[in-house]
């Protein structure tokens, strides 16, 4: 019997990034991997640091396509949230055509909404709301379209594991090991509860030790605020005006405005995706 295929699409949190082992990353897809079947997993990893929406359409899936996967993740959207780019139609029009692809050849679809960078990185108040405005849209745009396309989905943007300092690591955008296993884990129970993993769960126990207080300085001061900066170079001048409109709004007592607006935006972009398919059917 041929091996159960598993491909992950993604970006940094699927590549792994958090978790080391043996000079690169693991993370959650390839910690699930192992217990998804009894006789044996064929798994892809083929998610990229720093990929957006865009990038996982054109590029990844093609390459997933061709595997022919009969499970696959789609873990993508944080880095569209931040850059000055980001337009919740567009990323709605992409995860879309993503996970119909991949439906549309059998595969079982995995996906998950996302905690906001903002609240992640302790921006001050008036920085982090309007990245949570675009992570919450981002979030409602897959809660959506996972229902649509009957997706396995985990709810990881809520729970008491986004506060515990053990699961992250010193970046606070990416879980650590710890936290890398919370997810697969997670994630094992869903497949399962559906009779879709027959594999043993992941063990929620790091194998290594958590990396010292020096260590994880060290890696800030020589490549994290790297990371950072480059997620973000052409997000800055844009999230200080959102900055100065956030502050003019509350301080005029409309900040409720801003929140209507991204909600409508976000009922655009899923009646325009109804629309689309409505004209498909025809």
């Amino acid at each position: 019997m041929a091996p159960l295929r598993f491909v992950a699409l993604g970006d940094s949190l699927t590549e792994g990034v958090g978790d080391p082992v043996g000079g690169g990353w693991r993370g959650w897809a390839a910690l699930l991997a192992d217990g998804l079947a009894e006789d044996g997993v064929a798994f892809t990893n083929l998610a990229v640091s720093g990929a957006q929406t865009r990038e996982v359409l054109q590029r990844q899936t093609p390459a997933g396509l061709a595997l022919r996967p009969d499970v696959v993740s789609v873990v993508v959207g944080v880095n569209d949230t931040l850059r000055r780019t980001f337009d919740i139609r567009a990323v709605a029009g992409r995860l879309d055509e993503v996970y119909a692809a991949f439906t549309g050849q059998g595969a079982v679809l995995l996906t998950a909404c996302l905690p906001d960078p903002g609240a992640m990185l302790g921006l001050p108040g008036a920085l982090a709301r309007p990245l949570a405005r675009r992570q919450r849209a981002v979030n409602r745009v897959v809660h959506a379209l996972s229902d649509r396309y009957g997706a396995v989905h985990l709810h990881a943007c809520e729970g008491a594991w986004l506060t515990d300092r053990a699961m992250w690591s010193v970046d606070r955008l990416h879980p650590g090991e710890r936290g890398h296993r919370a997810l697969a884990v997670r994630f094992h129970a869903l497949l399962a509860e559906a009779g879709l993993a027959t594999g043993a769960a992941p063990s929620a126990e790091p194998e290594s030790p958590a990396p010292t207080r020096s260590a994880n300085l060290w890696w800030l001061a020589t490549s994290g605020t790297g990371w950072v900066a480059r997620r973000c170079t052409d997000l800055l001048p844009q999230l200080l005006r959102l900055a100065a409109d956030e502050m003019r709004h509350r301080a005029r007592g409309t900040g409720a405005r801003l929140d209507t607006r991204a909600s409508a935006a976000v009922s655009a972009a899923l009646a325009a995706l109804s629309a689309t398919e409505r004209a498909d059917a025809v």
